[in-house]
């Protein structure tokens, strides 16, 4: 169904070099341990890379930009959630636009889903 999981890793590490923007001012923030929670930015997870994860919680933490809406990118995530789902974890996404406008209440919502 995707990359091989060594794929995976190598896929990760670009990532975390060619970070989008809000991803970068999102990191600046959870990489300070916010509410004494753990954070890995582009964490590979099977043939996936998420863009923040927080292993103590099983939390895949995603931050969309336009292209997200776009063709059939929506089918996609939803398939892609539904195997992070399977594999135990819980997903919370944010707009792009959110975390440049709103980075408050994006760091916000992330704690309290860490907490439940």
């Amino acid at each position: 169904m995707g990359r091989a999981p060594n794929e995976t890793v190598v896929m990760a590490r670009e990532l975390r070099r060619a970070m989008t923007l809000p991803e970068g001012l999102l990191w600046q923030i959870l990489r300070k341990r916010p509410g004494g929670f753990k954070f890995r930015r582009q964490h590979p997870v099977g043939p996936f890379v998420v863009d923040f994860y927080c292993a103590a919680r099983q939390l895949a933490i995603e931050v969309d930009g336009e292209s997200h809406n776009m063709g059939d990118r929506p089918a996609r995530d939803a398939r892609r959630d539904g195997y992070l789902r399977a594999q135990g974890l819980r997903i919370i996404r944010f707009d792009a636009a959110d975390v440049f406008h709103n980075m408050d209440a994006v760091v916000k919502a992330i704690l309290a889903e860490a907490s439940d």
